[in-house]
C-alpha cells in the first residue's frame, strides 16, 4: 500500500503524542491534600517528581521517541502557563468554559499589567523532565500566545487595543522560547484552540459579535505565532497543536479546517502541525492542498484520546493513504487527536486503555513507515 520511507529521527516523530496523560490517583490525592494544607508544596512536588519519572519510563516502554511530563504539575493545559507570565493572573470566574453538554470549573485569566516573561516556574519543570529523559527527546508543551487574547480578560487601562497587547505578548514568548532553549529544550509545542473559531459559522459569529474582522483576526493570530517563533534557534523544533476542545471526553467546537486552511497550512512557519482528524467534526483532508512547504510535518490525530476502544488499524492506514494524496507520506506522522487529560480531570478512559492507544499508534506507524 505504501512506499517504504525511512522512519524519521527528528521531531515530530512518526509515532508521536500531544503531551498530556491521565493523572494517577496518588497525584490527584496529593494535590487535594496540598490545597487543604495537609502537605506542603515541597512534599507535593516530590510526589509529582516520582509520578513524572514513572510516566516517562512508561512512555519509553511503549515505544515513544518523545517524552513529556504529562502536564502532571498543571490543573489546566493553558491557564497555568499563562498565569505564570508577568502581568497575568488566575482568578475565579463567574462561569466555566462551555463544552458539549458540560462546563469546566470556573477559572479564568486576566491581564492586570504589562505582559512579560520573567522567572517562569515552568522552566524548572522542563529542567526536571530533561534530567530524566535520557536518550529520548524531552518535549514540552505550552499554550499559544493567541490563548491569552482568546481566553483572557484584558484590562483596557493596560492595553487599549489588541495590537498593543500583542506587541508585549510576542516579546514575552520570544523570551520564553529562548529560556526553554537555554534549559535544554529542543522540542516545544504550542497548543492552540483559538483557530477553531474560524471553522464554523457559530465560531465566526463570536468574532464579529466583538466587532472584529474575521480575516484580520486570522492574520493577527498567524502573526502572533510567526513573530513569537521568529528568533528561535535553528536546532529547535516548534510545532503547534490545533484543537477543538478536550474536556472529560467532550469538545467545544466543530468544523473542518477549510475556512482557515490557506493561512494555517500556507502561512504558519512552525515545523509541524498536530491536527484533529478523529471524527467527522474535523472534516476531510482537502484543506491539506494548501500545504506549500516540503519541510512542514503534519501529525494526523486519527486516533481518539476521548474513548478507549481501539480504531481498526486498516481504517487508520487507509486514511493516512488518503491524506498522502495531498502531501507526501514523508510529511505525515500519527498521533492521538489530543492529549488524554487537557485538564487535571482527564478523559473518560482508563490508564490501561490510554497506554493501549499509544501502543496502537506506535504499531501502526511501524507498519506504515517501515
Amino acid at each position: 500500500m505504501f512506499k517504504v520511507t525511512k522512519v524519521t529521527t527528528k521531531a515530530p516523530f512518526k509515532a508521536d503524542h500531544v503531551g498530556s496523560f491521565l493523572r494517577p490517583e496518588r497525584l490527584k490525592e496529593a494535590r487535594l491534600k496540598e490545597q487543604k494544607g495537609e502537605i506542603t508544596k515541597e512534599e507535593l512536588r516530590s510526589i509529582e517528581d516520582e509520578e513524572i519519572t514513572r510516566l516517562v519510563e512508561k512512555q519509553k516502554e511503549v515505544g515513544l521517541q518523545a517524552v513529556t511530563d504529562g502536564e502532571f504539575r498543571r490543573a489546566w493545559w493553558h491557564f497555568d502557563f499563562l498565569a505564570g507570565l508577568e502581568g497575568v493572573e488566575l482568578y475565579e470566574a463567574e462561569s466555566g468554559i462551555q463544552f458539549n453538554g458540560v462546563k469546566t470549573k470556573a477559572d479564568g485569566i486576566k491581564v492586570t499589567g504589562p505582559v512579560n516573561f520573567t522567572n517562569h516556574p515552568m522552566i524548572e519543570d522542563y529542567k526536571f523532565l530533561h534530567s530524566i529523559a535520557g536518550d529520548h527527546v524531552a518535549k514540552f508543551t505550552i499554550p499559544s500566545p493567541n490563548m491569552l487574547f482568546f481566553r483572557g480578560e484584558i484590562d483596557k487601562s493596560v492595553y487599549a487595543n489588541q495590537e498593543a497587547l500583542f506587541i508585549d505578548l510576542i516579546a514575552a514568548y520570544q523570551k520564553a522560547i529562548q529560556a526553554f532553549y537555554d534549559a535544554g529544550c529542543r522540542y516545544l509545542q504550542l497548543d492552540d484552540t483559538s483557530w477553531s473559531i474560524f471553522f464554523s459559522e457559530q465560531g465566526q459569529k463570536l468574532i464579529t459579535d466583538q466587532g472584529l474582522d474575521i480575516e484580520q483576526t486570522a492574520d493577527l493570530f498567524a502573526k502572533a505565532i510567526n513573530e513569537s517563533i521568529a528568533k528561535k534557534p535553528e536546532d529547535m523544533i516548534i510545532t503547534m497543536h490545533i484543537c477543538r476542545g478536550n474536556f472529560k471526553s467532550t469538545y467545544a467546537a466543530s468544523g473542518g479546517y477549510e475556512n482557515a486552511s490557506e493561512i494555517i497550512f500556507g502561512g504558519l512557519k512552525v515545523d509541524g502541525l498536530f491536527l484533529e482528524f478523529d471524527d467527522e467534526r474535523s472534516g476531510g483532508f482537502e484543506p491539506l492542498r494548501h500545504v506549500n512547504r516540503k519541510d512542514l510535518q503534519l501529525v494526523l490525530g486519527l486516533i481518539t484520546s476521548k474513548f478507549g476502544d481501539l480504531e481498526n488499524p486498516e481504517n487508520v492506514k487507509a486514511r493516512i493513504k488518503e491524506a498522502s494524496e495531498y502531501v507526501g507520506l514523508d510529511q505525515i506522522c500519527l498521533s492521538p487527536q489530543c492529549g488524554f487529560a487537557s485538564t487535571e480531570e482527564g478523559n473518560l478512559l482508563t490508564e490501561e486503555q490510554q497506554w493501549n492507544k499509544v501502543r496502537h499508534i506506535v504499531q501502526i506507524a511501524e507498519d506504515v513507515w517501515k
